[in-house]
Order: C-alpha cells, then structure tokens, then sequence
C-alpha cells in the first residue's frame, strides 16, 4: 500500500512507494562493477537528482585528537591542550567549531581531556570515540562526557569480511550497542563507516529506519556520521548511488528522516575530492562537516578545518565570529612544537601559498597585490604575500623584498630604480651566472641588504 503524505520540508504531499527493509543477503555486495580493485574505481551515472537542501545552521566539528593524531606522532597532553584553546579561539564566540572528539584509551589522553573539560568552554564541545563496550561507556560518563562516537560499520567490506556477520547480526549488534550507550546516559553518534562503498537501502536505510525509531523512543537524539572512509564520494549531480554525496544525504532524509542537525559527514581525500565533497554534504543537508586542523589523517588526509572555514565564508557571506588569524598561530604551533612539517603549497598555511618566485608576478605584486594574492591575506590570516628570490625573480623581485624588509623597519619604500635594489639584484645574478642553483635565503638577503646599506 503506497503511503501519500504532507511533507513537513516541502509542504507538499509526497508519495513514499516502499519502506527499505534489511536485505539480509548471503553473500557480501561488494559493487564490483564500481569497484575492480585491480583497476581504478569507477563512478557510475544514473541521472536521478536530488534537491539542495541547505540547512539554516551549519557548523564544523573536529577530528584532530582522534583521527588526526592516528597519522603521526601523538601529541603530549599539554600540546593537546593547547591545541584545543586555539580551536576555541579559532570558532569564536558562535560556536562554530562545535565539536571535537578525544580518544580515552590512555593516561594520556583522559589527561588531557580532563585538562580541557577544566577550562569550562562551551565550544568545542569534548566527545569522545570509543569501543562498543559498557566499560567504556560508563567510563566517559563518569568523566562527564555527553555524546560520543560509535563504530557501526555498514559496507559488506567490512560486516562480511572484517567482522565475519551477516547483515542481520551485525544490525542486530549495533542497535544493542546503541541502546547501552543511552542507557548509560550518553548520546550516541553513529559512525556509518564505509558508506560509500555500501548497499544503501538494503543495509544503511534500514539500520538508519531503526535508529530514528530508537531515537523516537528514548527521546535521546541519534547522530549519524556519513563516513567516506576510503574518499570515494563524489559530488556529482547525477552520480549513482553508493558513491554519491548528495544521494547518500538526501537518503538519510527522504527515506529515514533524519534531520539535519543529526548527519555529519566525515570525508577523506584519497581522490582530492575531501574539501568539495564536504561542501556538498552541507548543501545537500547535513548540518555538520568533520575536519582536522591542516587536514592531517589517516592516508592521504581528512577535510581540513581551515578550508572549511573558507568554504563557509564563501558560501553565507561571512565568518559568523570565526578568527582566521588563529590558523596562522595554529600551522606555527604544529611545527615549532609538535614537529610536524606542512608541504610548502598546502592552502593558507604552507610557507609557499602566497609566495611567488617570478619576477613579472612580483612585479604585479607591487603595482597592487590584489593581482596575484588571493585575498588580504595580511589581515585575514595575518601572512602578508611574499617573493623568493631565484634566478626568475628579476630586479621587480628584488625590489619587492627590499620594501618588504624596510617595511619591518617602519622606512620608507624604494623604487626599483633606487642603486641599493640595483647592487642587491647584481649580486643575485652574478650568483647565479656562476652557477648556483638553489633559491636565496632570507638571511642571505638580509646580509647583503646591510652590507648595502652602509655603503
């Protein structure tokens, strides 16, 4: 019997043909076609779109201290710390970084996150990830946690292969998991690992279906995590489903009425597809994107938080109270006191992501640097545009570094014709006529400048 029904999103009537039932199958969907593995994935097409759906609130949550710190050395509990103070004072007073979450295995991690739950913000909330198991719940309640997150993996992949259950056993495994995790006086977030390499509406639909149900029942809001665990979600329109982001948020709506501030999408970027897809969950209607700070995870990576940033000032129009500057404050923190090395021409935080070699574009740069720098990158992230001086750069160059070196001085610029930019770019050519063939180094400039100067 088809059901015809008043939407309360479109306020239409809508006709819903068929409720997804579980597809207790006996032998693993492992959607070949899509997925040879001895060749590249492919993305198959259906033509069926769906709607944008953007919702009113949308936010960032993080991963840092679980998956970012699953990729590289683990951080002390003080850099924890105060990696979470600039967290707080990156989202700002809205809130906007909302989340993040801490693993509780070690003395070192529960330190840690009792350090942070001692400084009493608001935002980012601290939850946590944590095994399946009533120990483990009642150990994050007694710390004072409200929500943590819970492995439900849902592709064959992994039920079949990893677990060795069938789907009934392993729905039936996670539902019983969920219900302790509410009895223990916690909220649960449901990690759909693997979803795009899933059977959506014979396995992730059904045990979606039954959350909401338990949901209803115990009156305790359910989260569900979209994980692309592997990054093959693509943004597409018309892209087939597993593999679709808009189709796997629409889905979640649509067919098991999850609403918005319940889905968060948790991307990886294995296809360089991390930062587009995320943006594609919010406008397709999760309220929440998972991130890490410098996009630093398992693989090749997570969404990273401070392109998200970008992504949501570009979209509504502004920051809503987020400090961009602390993103220069946070790359600094990482590698002078955790270690960590940022690849050069990593967006807004790499040494070389505003930096420019040739002469010609330094050369623009000084007519007005609006020609090659992407924004104010001075007053935005607090990272004036600079110029590295190579055989390329030509006196424009050289005159740029030069201002850019008095301005530090509080004096007055020079023009390129000024005989102290002459002698400086002299020197650089003759360097390279002799056959040098690495870049010059600040302190190299900054030598030669004062060599200059007193003649």
């Amino acid at each position: 019997m088809q059901d015809i029904r008043l939407s309360k999103k479109t306020y239409k009537l809508e006709q819903d043909p068929y409720i997804y039932q579980l597809q207790d199958i006996e032998e693993p969907e492992l959607f070949r076609e899509m997925f040879p593995y001895t060749e590249t994935p492919k993305i198959a097409f259906n033509y069926r779109r769906v709607p944008e759906n953007m919702p009113k609130d949308i936010f960032i949550t993080d991963t840092t201290f679980r998956d970012g710190q699953q990729s590289r050395t683990p951080y002390t509990t003080e850099q924890m710390v105060h990696i979470y103070k600039l967290l707080h004072k990156l989202g700002g007073p809205k809130g906007m970084i909302r989340q993040t979450e801490f693993f509780v295995y070690s003395e070192k991690d529960r330190k840690a996150l009792e350090k942070c739950l001692s400084l009493g913000y608001k935002f980012p909330e601290i939850t946590t990830w944590i095994r399946a198991s009533k120990k483990d719940f009642e150990l994050v309640k007694s710390i004072g946690i409200k929500e943590t997150g819970i492995l439900v993996s849902c592709s064959d992949y992994h039920i079949f292969h990893k677990m060795g259950l069938t789907r009934k056993q392993a729905l039936d495994k996670y539902l019983g998991i969920v219900s302790d995790c509410i009895d223990a006086g916690l909220r649960p977030r449901c990690h759909f690992e693997d979803i795009t390499r899933a059977d959506f509406y014979g396995f992730v639909v059904p045990f979606a279906n039954k959350l909401m149900d338990l949901s209803r029942e115990s009156g305790v809001p359910i989260k569900i995590r979209a994980c692309d665990t592997m990054g093959y979600g693509v943004p597409y329109p018309g892209a087939a489903l597993p593999r679709s982001v808009s189709g796997i948020i629409y889905g979640l709506q649509h067919h098991s009425d999850v609403p918005s501030e319940m889905i968060e999408w948790h991307g990886h970027n294995d296809f360089y597809k991390g930062v587009v897809n995320a943006t594609t969950a919010w406008m397709y209607g999760a309220s929440a994107v998972n991130c890490s700070l410098l996009g630093i995870g398992e693989r090749t990576g997570n969404v990273p938080l401070e392109a998200m940033i970008f992504e949501y000032a570009s979209i509504r129009g502004t920051l809503n109270g987020m400090n961009t500057q602390v993103i220069t404050q946070i790359a600094e923190y990482l590698e002078k006191e955790t270690g960590y090395k940022i690849p050069p021409m990593t967006p807004f935080v790499g040494a070389n992501f505003n930096l420019t070699r040739a002469g010609i574009h330094a050369d623009g740069m000084m007519k007005n640097p609006e020609i090659y720098n992407i924004f104010d990158t001075e007053t935005i992230l607090n990272r004036p545009p600079k110029v590295s001086i190579t055989n390329t750069s030509g006196v424009a160059g050289v005159a740029f570094w030069v201002n850019a070196h008095r301005r530090k001085m509080d004096l007055d610029e020079l023009p390129k014709t000024a005989p102290l930019i002459k002698k400086i770019y002299e020197w650089v050519t003759s360097e390279y006529d002799t056959g040098r063939v690495t870049m010059i180094s600040d302190a190299e400039l900054e030598a030669k400048y004062a060599e200059y100067a007193e003649v």
